[in-house]
């Protein structure tokens, strides 16, 4: 049936318990998990937000942010209401923590079939489909659902996630995945746990298993004053990313007061220089800054000859050098997918 979730066991006649992610929440009838859009229904594990997408759009790639997937090119993004943690930092928490919150009725969105995101994607000239904006993870039974029919149109999937999924699910989003972007939002367990309400070394993992599996993997790491923008603590995730493989790009990212930190000023571009060059020193080979347009961060440079691959202002390609994958100067090759 649509919109049942396979990720559950049944405990008794009225409890169940959902497998998706840490949180395995135990509901009984009636009860919605944590994340707002898993309901308890007659023995089943309903899905509230499936296939009801509260955000459509095309966006440069990008903008998930992908810095070494076809640069250049097109995502049709999708997004569900919800999320299973709560960052009290979110950028965008209207639609992450509404369903958690209240006031959010997920059938008053019309159900989308997935032929439908793969004909206008089609028609709209995009090379992938993005589940984003929110936690795309909520809607993995959706993505599964439409993974055969993107295939056999020759789109990608992508999510730009946290990482908050237990093993099972992990091995099914391994099969059906191109690209991945995901967030790692600090190093200290507490600050997990307490403040953002998951599990460090859950999405340590999967950063592990993704890119393990050939999944191209890109990781953010939005910089939260007083949070996590001591030189240890980015130095601990620069080195974690660069023990995965130095070739995983580390995306950066200026924080803006928003959500529940409203009074917390917007992170110092110097952090975010300062966090490019341990990064850098790490040995990570990509480095980015992100939310900071028109500063240095945003090109793609050859990591052997300096030279820069891709030049970008902003979301905006303006051009790429490579040559059959590698540096047009140098040969060397440059990782990633979708060069040319």
């Amino acid at each position: 049936m649509r919109g049942n979730s396979s990720f559950v066991e049944i405990l008794s006649e009225n409890r169940l318990q959902c497998l998706l992610c840490p949180h395995r929440c135990v509901l009984k009838e009636g009860d919605v998990g944590r994340c707002g859009t898993r309901k308890h229904h007659k023995q089943r594990l309903q899905v509230l937000t499936h296939g009801r997408f509260s955000a459509v759009a095309v966006d440069p790639v990008e903008k998930k942010p992908l810095s070494h997937y076809r640069p250049g090119t097109l995502t049709y993004s999708l997004g569900t209401a919800g999320c299973n943690m709560i960052c009290p930092f979110c950028q965008n928490a209207s639609l992450s923590q509404c369903p958690a919150t209240g006031g959010f009725d997920a059938t008053e969105i019309p159900y989308t079939p997935p032929e439908h995101v793969v004909r206008d994607a089609l028609n709209r000239r995009c090379q992938s489909i993005s589940f984003t904006y929110s936690e795309p993870i909520l809607a993995l039974e959706y993505a599964l659902e439409i993974a055969p029919l993107a295939q056999a149109a020759q789109l990608d999937l992508i999510f730009v996630t946290n990482g908050q999924v237990t093993e099972a699910p992990l091995h099914d989003l391994c099969r059906i995945l191109r690209a991945a972007n995901v967030d790692l939002k600090s190093f200290q367990p507490t600050i997990y746990k307490r403040t953002l309400g998951g599990e460090l070394d859950t999405t340590l993992n999967t950063i592990r298993q993704l890119h393990q599996a050939g999944v191209w993997v890109e990781v953010t790491t939005l910089i939260v004053p007083g949070m996590n923008d001591s030189d240890e603590e980015l130095t601990n995730i620069a080195e974690f990313i660069a023990g995965v493989a130095p070739s995983i790009p580390w995306h950066v990212s200026r924080f803006h007061p928003a959500y529940k930190s409203r009074n917390t000023g917007p992170t110092a571009a110097d952090v975010i220089y300062r966090a490019l060059e341990i990064g850098a020193s790490a040995g990570l080979e990509y480095v980015y800054a992100g939310n900071l347009p028109g500063q240095r961060g945003e090109n793609t440079y050859c990591p052997n000859c300096k030279d820069v691959v891709v030049d970008r202002t902003g979301y905006r390609v303006r051009a790429v050098r490579t040559q059959h994958g590698a540096c047009a100067r140098c040969g060397y090759g440059i990782a990633g997918v979708g060069f040319s």
